[in-house]
């Protein structure tokens, strides 16, 4: 029977275990290795190599930008630059465009008023005497005749200030016209150097941005490379502790009667202590033996499952009764892979690490009892 107290039934912890090592012993560059603890190192090493070289990557993108920001202030300029004098180019262009339409209608006014004002002064010319005479004796007195030539002399010259004025206009407009042509070609220029320099700084930014671009590619490698390596140290690790296990006389009269429940380091020993909860001075019954969430249990010697469930501050614990007045406590546990009145052998696996109960991480809390009295487990290990 298999108890998980949180969750369902996890994977088939051997075939995990087989999986792990073939894939570590895939990994060329460790498979010169002689132990464990050279595979695990050289993975260590590879992570701190690629942090340092990640370290070093991050540093440079942080300068790239900076003086990306800088391209990109440039950048920003020379574009407002330039549509600003395109914007002016504009303007003169549509200014250019408006006198030329003027000019078209000053120009056919001027030329029908010329023809009108020539045609008057050559009529006069020819007929002159006729008009004169016709002035002369129209007129029914000599007052009447002086109004007479006083309204054809205003006539003419009417004709002749409207040939002006239409002249002096388009005389002005004509005289813009040059001055705005001289400030388009002008402006042309700037908005050519304009675009010149806008197309410099977007390829200075295209370039920063390649760079940089390319450094995130690398630091997430880098990064990549990190975890992987990580991944493997810990598996590595695992294999470590698991071949820590090695088999023990069925007697249990100590010396090393019984087998490490978990193949990892004493955190906590036997007797006396500072609790690391309560902060105060209590007695430790066992020994803690520090682990990772999952990491399985093994019975430290055969005998019969007396308890499998929620014990106050140990948490999901196993008790074995291996008779002769010997027990032994595994705590703390997030699974219990057996129940009450089964049968273990030394080194089975009874559950899984964890940290619930009165705990601060995983671990297992390991106790040997003598007729129920605590004694200190070491002296059996």
């Amino acid at each position: 029977m298999v108890f998980y107290p949180a969750g369902g039934k996890k994977g088939k912890k051997a075939a995990a275990a087989l999986l792990s090592a073939v894939y570590l012993m895939t990994l060329a560059p460790l498979a010169q290795a002689e132990t464990l603890e050279e595979q695990r190192d050289a993975h260590i090493e590879k992570a701190e190599q690629a942090q340092k070289k990640k370290g070093e990557i991050e540093s440079r993108i942080e300068g790239l930008s900076e003086e990306k920001r800088v391209v990109d202030e440039a950048a920003d300029e020379a574009t407002k630059a330039y549509k600003d004098v395109k914007k002016e180019l504009d303007a003169t262009e549509s200014r250019i465009d408006e006198n030329e339409d003027k000019l078209k209608v000053l120009n056919k006014d001027f030329a029908v008023k010329r023809d009108q004002l020539a045609k008057r002064v050559r009529d006069i010319y020819i007929n002159g005497q006729i008009n004169y005479l016709d002035v002369l004796f129209g007129a029914k007195d000599f007052q009447d005749f002086f109004t007479r030539m006083d309204l054809l002399k205003r006539v003419i010259q009417q004709d002749y200030d409207l040939v002006q004025v239409v002249f002096a206009e388009k005389t002005a407009i004509e005289t813009s016209q040059k001055e705005l042509e001289k400030d388009k070609a002008a402006k042309e220029k700037l908005v050519v150097s304009a675009a010149d320099r806008k197309k410099e700084a977007e390829k200075k930014q295209a370039a920063k941005q390649a760079i940089i671009d390319k450094m995130e590619t690398d630091r997430a490698t880098q990064e990549r490379i990190i975890n992987e390596n990580l991944a493997a140290s810990k598996e590595v690790e695992q294999m470590i502790r698991n071949s820590r296990y090695q088999p023990a006389s069925p007697a249990l009269s100590g010396g090393g009667a019984l087998n490490w429940p978990l193949g990892g380091p004493i955190t906590s020993p036997f007797g006396w202590r500072v609790h690391p909860i309560t902060g105060a001075s209590r007695f430790h019954s066992g020994i803690d033996i520090g682990g990772d969430y999952g990491d399985t249990i093994h019975a430290a010697g055969a005998g019969i499952v007396s308890y499998a469930g929620w014990i106050s501050g140990y948490g999901y614990a196993v008790i074995i009764d291996h008779g002769g007045g010997i027990s032994t406590l595994y705590g703390h546990n997030q699974a219990l892979l057996v129940s009450e009145g089964q049968s273990v052998s030394q080194g089975q696996a009874i559950a899984e690490c964890g940290s619930t109960g009165n705990s601060t991480g995983p671990h297992c809390h390991f106790e040997v009892r003598v007729d129920g009295e605590p004694v200190d487990p070491m002296g059996y290990l």
